[in-house]
């Protein structure tokens, strides 16, 4: 006796978010759950508004403080995204560069946004470096996290031009604008497969 054809199931993703400031990002990210992902827990460095986004949308979170020891805090930053059993780890603003043993549990399932067009205008002044340089075209890029900075492979790109009015804050309000769209566009499309995370846009 044969059966009807069954479509193949749609790989649903849990994600755990880290963050560190007010949680806009983390906030497109939460709006955009669907069949496809849910965000399961909300970890940051600091007590921050992110936090509180995430306990308002009724998300776990959890704050792992940074001490004196930097490596015993990537032990217990490990442990506290782990427990949530992740296939995805999205840096959403995070302002603490991840350690070794992070990475040795989670890289290849861990993604960042940056506000250029990588590998142009990497760290922490992606958006004040590109104005600086004179640069007509800058954007948001989604990729990999390994242990450089903004060195990982790139998953996805998205252009923002640069107009003759802008300063520092109007371009980068600009960035986010397309970096939320992006990040939630990226997270739709990944799939695990074993312990690798794909991603075909």
């Amino acid at each position: 006796m044969t059966t009807p054809h069954q479509p193949a199931a749609i790989a649903h993703l849990n994600v755990v978010v880290l963050v560190s400031g007010t949680g806009s990002l983390l906030q497109a990210i939460v709006d955009g759950q669907d069949e496809h992902y849910s965000v399961v827990k909300v970890i940051a460095d600091v007590p921050c508004q992110g936090i509180e986004r995430a306990r308002a949308a009724g998300i776990a979170t959890e704050v792992v403080e940074m001490g004196a020891d930097r490596a015993e805090w990537n032990q217990r930053l490990v442990a506290a995204v782990d427990a949530a059993q992740p296939d995805v780890v999205v840096s959403a603003g995070f302002m603490k560069i991840l350690g070794k043993d992070f990475l040795d549990r989670f890289e290849g399932r861990t993604i960042n946004t940056h506000p250029a067009l990588l590998p142009a205008f990497k760290g922490a002044h992606g958006v004040r470096d590109a104005l600086a340089y004179g640069a007509k075209v800058t954007g948001s890029t989604v990729h990999f996290v390994d242990a450089g900075v903004d060195t990982g492979s790139i998953i996805a790109q998205e252009p923002v031009r640069i107009l003759a009015e802008d300063d520092e804050a109007s371009l980068h309000e600009r960035i986010k604008v397309v970096e939320r769209e992006l990040i939630v566009s990226v997270l739709r499309a990944a799939r695990v497969e074993g312990e690798a995370l794909s991603i075909q846009l």
